[in-house]
């Protein structure tokens, strides 16, 4: 064997060792981590924001008081003529999205648009 071979081998050998020691350190931390969570830690899946690790069996809440479309309707029907930008203020929410939601009641035949007022169908 060359000095160099030898050298190599030895260098191999040494790295091998420190990766032994950090994997018994790594899964000493899992274990401290396991501990202090109760086993509670989990990875996000891909794409996920941050907060956002999905809970087995876990479903999104519904609102309380029913759907933005439910309470829309009960607005135009208490106040014919209102405007989407009035509605989207009184439930505190963006137009724009009130706007996606007006759509489909009218295509559902639940409200009709005249002008940019808003009436039960």
């Amino acid at each position: 064997m060359t000095p160099a071979t030898g050298a190599v081998a030895e260098a191999a050998d040494l790295l091998r060792a420190r990766l032994r020691e950090l994997d018994a350190e790594r899964a000493k931390l899992e274990r401290a981590l396991a501990s202090l969570t109760d086993g509670r830690e989990r990875k996000r899946g891909p794409g996920r924001p941050r907060g956002s690790a999905a809970r087995a069996g876990a479903r999104r809440r519904r609102r309380r008081g029913g759907t933005r479309a439910e309470h829309a309707l009960k607005l135009i029907g208490q106040k014919p003529g209102i405007t989407a930008s009035e509605i989207a203020r009184e439930l505190k929410i963006k137009p724009n999205y009130m706007y996606r939601v007006l759509a489909d009641l009218q295509k559902d035949g639940k409200v009709r648009k005249e002008g940019r007022a808003y009436h039960p169908a």
